[in-house]
C-alpha cells in the first residue's frame, strides 16, 4: 500500500470506528436529492452541540456573536465613500428591509454574471453605491456587516431563488461536493452524508448545513464566514484551498444553500 493510500486508509476507518465507538448510527445521511418528503431528517450543527454551547447561542445576552452584531448595526447607518451615503439612507431600517434578505443567497448578480454571496453583496454596494473601497474578506467590518443582516432573516426558512441563471453554478457545486480532493482522497459528500453523526477527534461529525453564518466558533474565538469554513474542510484533506472569493467556492456555497432549503436560518450561530 501506498503512503497516500494508507492515508486515505487511516482517515476513513477513523470515521468509522469513531462511530462505532460511540454507538451512533449516521444521523439524517441521506443524499441531497432524496425526496424533500425526509427533510426531517436534516440536523442544524446546532443538534449536535452540548446543552451549553446551544445555551450560549439561545441567549444573545451570552452569545458572542452579538457583539459583531452591534458594530454591524453602527457600520449601517455610518456614512462612508465618496457619496457620503450610508446602507440606511438606501435601505431604511435594516428590521424591516433586510427581512429574509440573507435566506436568498447566494443570488446572481447580472454584471458579473455570476452568482455572489452575502458578504460580496455588501462590498458590491459599497463600490457601487456609495463609491468607497471594498473590505478585504474576513476583515472584521465585513463580517460585522454581515452578521447584522443576516440577522434580520433568524427563524425564516433558507429560501434559494428560483433563478435559471444559478443552475449551471449550482450544478458544478454539487459535482464539487461529492469529488474527491487532496491527499487525503476525500469528498465533502463523504464526512456530511456518509458519516454524519459519527465521531471524529472527539466531535460529532455535522451533516454541514450553513444554517448559521457568518458564525462565531469557539475553536476560532471569533467571528467567520462560510468560505472560511470550507477552505480549512479543504486543508484538512490536504487539498490547496481556493482563495477568497474564488467562483469555486460561490458555487459551493449556493449548491449547500439549495441542500438546506427549508431548513430555519439561525445566524449569527455559535458552533464550537
Amino acid at each position: 500500500m501506498t503512503r497516500l493510500a494508507a492515508a486515505r486508509a487511516c482517515a476513513m476507518a477513523a470515521l468509522v470506528l469513531a462511530g462505532a465507538a460511540a454507538g451512533t448510527a449516521p444521523a439524517g445521511a441521506q443524499s441531497p436529492t432524496s425526496t424533500r418528503a425526509a427533510a426531517d431528517a436534516r440536523r442544524s450543527g446546532f443538534d449536535d452541540m452540548s446543552p451549553q454551547t446551544q445555551a450560549m447561542q439561545r441567549d444573545d445576552t451570552q452569545n458572542p456573536a452579538m457583539l459583531f452584531v452591534a458594530d454591524g448595526e453602527a457600520l449601517w447607518r455610518r456614512p462612508a465613500g465618496g457619496e457620503g451615503k450610508s446602507c440606511a439612507a438606501c435601505h431604511a431600517e435594516a428590521t424591516t428591509s433586510m427581512r429574509g434578505v440573507a435566506a436568498r443567497y447566494p443570488a446572481f448578480d447580472a454584471p458579473l454574471a455570476r452568482p455572489v454571496n452575502l458578504g460580496e453583496r455588501v462590498n458590491l454596494c459599497r463600490t457601487r453605491q456609495q463609491r468607497a473601497e471594498a473590505w478585504r474578506a474576513e476583515s472584521p467590518d465585513l463580517l460585522a456587516l454581515e452578521a447584522y443582516v443576516a440577522l434580520q432573516s433568524r427563524g425564516q426558512a433558507i429560501t434559494p431563488p428560483n433563478d435559471d441563471r444559478l443552475t449551471p453554478f449550482r450544478a458544478r457545486g454539487a459535482q464539487r461536493y461529492r469529488q474527491r480532493i487532496g491527499q487525503l482522497d476525500l469528498a465533502c459528500a463523504q464526512c456530511h452524508d456518509d458519516h454524519a453523526g459519527n465521531r471524529l477527534g472527539g466531535s460529532t461529525i455535522p451533516q454541514g448545513h450553513p444554517t448559521g453564518y457568518p458564525i462565531y466558533r469557539l475553536e476560532w474565538q471569533g467571528l467567520g464566514s462560510l468560505q472560511r469554513r470550507l477552505r480549512g474542510c479543504y486543508t484538512g484533506v490536504r487539498a490547496e484551498a481556493p482563495p477568497y472569493g474564488a467562483i469555486e467556492l460561490v458555487e459551493l456555497e449556493l449548491y449547500l444553500a439549495s441542500r438546506a432549503a427549508g431548513m430555519t436560518v439561525e445566524s449569527p450561530a455559535v458552533r464550537p
